[in-house]
Parts: structure tokens; sequence; C-alpha cells
């Protein structure tokens, strides 16, 4: 059993599976403590079942809150929260949409409120590690961005005694997901999907020397892939592709990719990052 605990936070359901499916498989699997958080149940998402389509925004938050079940139980992550409780901030949907005005939306939510709530979880679970999204929201998503805010903002104040009742608790690392584009560049006008003619469609990945961290997956693969399958209303799976309802492919990579924004690195391997995320500090 090991000692490790991470806490993932999360946007959307489905963003685990195809972000750190095969990390989070992993470290389960190794006896760490797997905490996910998920910051809305995905109300503004494009069904690609037709068979589905006729759903509502809330009852689609609750299909895919099942979908999300599903794939932790694929993943073996037994403990799930959403912030602040299930539909307390609602999907924002893509930048620049309607959905973003809406006064329910995880986008305008109060960043103190939204930060109090996840300290709470921290304190609680007591993470040396927390995993989120870059400034930028990995791709520009304004769940994921106002995501990464809420988990910066809780890693420097969850171990702030001055800060909430609750007692004090400081990770010791925070990690933004990452995918290098020389990953990337290797599939363009690939696979079985529409497929892009440059890196730059893609629209996300960093270059290499951003990445920081890479968790080998292979041995999890199977998992992640199972959890992606469970979220069927926004994703389609044929590996080593998979699509979402653009259509466009994006592989399905054999090893997870990240970049440490704060805390010490741990031991490099051969290529010169860390050989998964650092060991906890004691």
């Amino acid at each position: 059993m090991s000692d490790l605990r991470i806490l993932f936070v999360h946007a959307h359901p489905d963003d685990e599976s195809i972000e750190t499916g095969a990390t989070m498989a992993k470290y389960a699997a190794e006896g760490a403590y797997v905490c996910l958080v998920t910051c809305t149940r995905g109300e503004e998402g494009e069904i690609i079942p037709a068979d589905l389509r006729h759903m509502s925004g809330d009852e689609l938050g609750e299909y895919r809150a099942g979908e999300l079940a599903r794939a932790c139980a694929a993943l073996g992550v037994t403990d799930h929260r959403y912030l602040g409780g299930a539909g307390r901030w609602r999907d924002s949907g893509m930048m620049g949409t309607a959905p973003n005005d809406d006064p329910r939306c995880f986008w305008r939510a109060d960043l103190d409120e939204a930060t109090a709530e996840l300290v709470r979880i921290v304190r609680e679970v007591r993470p040396q590690v927390i995993v989120t999204y870059d400034d930028n929201g990995f791709y520009g998503h304004p769940d994921h961005i106002q995501a990464y805010r809420v988990a910066w903002r809780a890693f420097e104040r969850a171990g702030d005694a001055s800060y909430g009742e609750d007692e004090p608790w400081a990770p010791s690392r925070f990690y933004a997901t990452a995918i290098p584009l020389s990953a990337l560049e290797a599939e363009v006008g690939r696979g079985p999907f529409e497929r892009v003619g440059s890196v730059g469609e893609f629209g996300f990945g960093v270059p290499d020397e951003q990445v920081t961290t890479c968790v080998e997956g292979g041995p999890h693969l199977l998992a992640k892939v199972a959890a992606m399958r469970a979220h069927a209303t926004q994703i389609t799976v044929a590996p080593p592709y998979y699509a979402l309802s653009n259509d466009v492919g994006v592989p399905i990579l054999d090893a997870e990719y990240y970049t440490l924004l704060a805390g010490e690195p741990g031991i490099p391997g051969q290529d010169g990052r860390e050989a998964g995320l650092a060991d906890p500090v004691a």
C-alpha cells in the first residue's frame, strides 16, 4: 500500500479519462489514494448518439453522472466528488457561447466560494499532489481555465492556518496536464476519423520543453480505454484513436504527460523527465 495521495481536479465528466485515465488507474492499482473532483456535470456537452439527443441539459448532466461512475469503476477510483456537490455549478459551454452568461455556470462561479469548497476537500484528503490544467485550461475551455484558477488558489491556501476552519494541509506538488507537440505530430493525417492536416489543427499541445513529467500508462491502457468507452455520449472510441463530437481523430496515447508548476521535481528518467508523479514528501 502506497502512502501517496493524489487529487485530480477536472472540469467535466470524461476529462478525467481522456487526459489522466492511465495515470489514475496506475496509481490506484499501486495502492495510492486517488481522489477525483469534478467541477460540473457537463450539461452543455454535445451528444454523439442520435438516440440520446433528446435529452435536456439537466437530463444530460444526470446521464453523464452515471457515465462518470462507470468510468471511475473502470479506473479503480473509489473517491469521486463534485465540487460543492452535484449540480452546484453548471457546464459553461465553449468560450463565447450563450451558456457562459448563465449565473449558475462554473465560469461565473465566485472564486472565493469555489476555492473554499476545494480547500475543504484538500484538507480532508491531504494529498501530496494536485493535478489539473494549466492557466489556458489545456485548450481554452472556460471551465478548464476556472478549474485551474480554483485548484491553484486551493493549493496556495490549504496550508494557511489563517484560512478557513479545518486543519491546514499543504500539498507538495502541483501539476498541469500536457501533451508534447512531438507526440501529436506523429499522428497528423492518420487514423479512422477525420484527419488533421497539421498539428496546430488539434487545438492543444505544448512545446516539448514545457513537459516535465511522463507517466508510462501502457499496462493500464485497457482501463483507460474502458473508462473512455463509458462516456459514450461524448466520445467515440476506436483504439488507438478516439473522437469527440467534431469527429476529429485524436490518438489514445500509452503515456500521459504533465508540467510541474510548483514543487521540487523528482528524479528524471532516461528522457530527462520525471518518470511519474514525484514521490511523496513526508
